[in-house]
Order: C-alpha cells, then structure tokens, then sequence
C-alpha cells in the first residue's frame, strides 16, 4: 500500500498553534533535517555510548543521503515542526511489523520522535504526537509501536503519559554495541476535530 501522496499530507497535517508548525518533509529538507537529526541523537545518547560507536550510528543513520532516501521512501512519512525557520523537532512513521511475539493489528512503527531541548516542556511533542496519529490513520493503521532505549527515562516516561503501554523488547545497535529497547504499542487515537 502506498502513502498518501505528499500534497494530501501537507493539508491534513499542516498544524499552526502558536509558532509551531507542523508538515510533511520533502526532499528538499534532507540537509537540514540530517544535521538536525544527528545532533539530537549525539546530545541525547552521546554521554553514554563509545564515541566509536556513536559515530559508525551517526554515518549509518542520519547522512543527507539517508534521510533524502528517507524522505522520498513511499512506506514512510516524515513530519517537521518548525518555529519560523528552526527545526525543533521530526518523527518518522512506517508502515513496518513489530519484533517477533508482539502481534498487533495494522500497526505502523514510529521510527523516530526527535524534540530539540529547549522547547523540551512546551507542548511541542504533544502536538507532534498528534500529527502522527493523524498520519498513521491516513495509512490506514490501528496501533502505533516504537521501541526506545531502556536506558531513557525521559522519553519512556513521555511515551506513557501519551498512552503507550510496555509490550516488551528488541536488540538495537548503535555501532557495535547490542543494547535493549523497549517496545511500547499504543491504539491510534481518533481524531477529535
């Protein structure tokens, strides 16, 4: 199945409160959101991984040429909330099976769910949430799961309070390092315009 095409998207998730913004990425955004994404990641988990393995993820995971690919991928959508020009924060969600023994229906995977910190405690993620779930009804899915590292607090606690529930855990791997996610499933929330 693929996505609704990305026109569709703008309109439906085109989210003004505040100063925040909301849309679909589009190609155009790969440079800017790869530096985004890369510094977040480095900021959030950089403290507590080998800075050998933070970097081999680095290059993996966030390139200009990765996200491009990310991007323009039929099966994923990426959503960007900007304050004027700034990004401030990015999720990812995919049309993509949980880890084997969590069986849900239709699910879509919340790939990436990135807030910048200083507007960590502004309602911007909330809002963001929001657009995801409005993006995973327009694929067409009932659950949303994600997996986050057990060693998160913030973000688990985060993933709760928005109605995710603890269904178990899968190997994720920052460079060479074999670490445990949590996996959290959620039932797409209706919409309530």
């Amino acid at each position: 199945m693929a996505c609704a095409p990305t026109s569709t998207l703008n309109s439906q998730f085109m989210l003004n409160s505040d100063s925040i913004q909301i849309r679909t990425g589009v190609e155009a955004d790969a440079p800017q959101l790869a530096a985004f994404a890369a510094r977040t990641f480095e900021e959030t988990f950089g403290p507590h991984n080998r800075p050998e393995d933070l970097h081999a993820h680095l290059i993996k995971a966030f390139g200009v040429e990765q996200q491009t690919r990310e991007l323009l991928s039929p099966s994923m959508v990426t959503l960007l909330a900007h304050q004027g020009a700034t990004l401030v924060a990015f999720a990812q969600v995919q049309r993509k099976d949980p880890p084997a023994g969590i069986r849900i229906d239709r699910p879509i995977e919340l790939h990436r769910f990135y807030v910048d910190r200083p507007v960590h405690g502004k309602g911007v993620a909330q809002r963001l949430m929001l657009a995801v779930h409005a993006t995973t009804r327009v694929l067409h899915g009932r659950n949303l799961w994600l997996g986050v590292w057990e060693r998160n607090p913030r973000a688990i606690a985060f993933y709760k309070k928005v109605g995710f529930v603890d269904r178990g855990s899968h190997e994720f791997l920052v460079g060479s390092d074999r670490q445990t996610d949590r996996v959290l499933v959620a039932p797409v929330q209706a919409d309530h315009r």
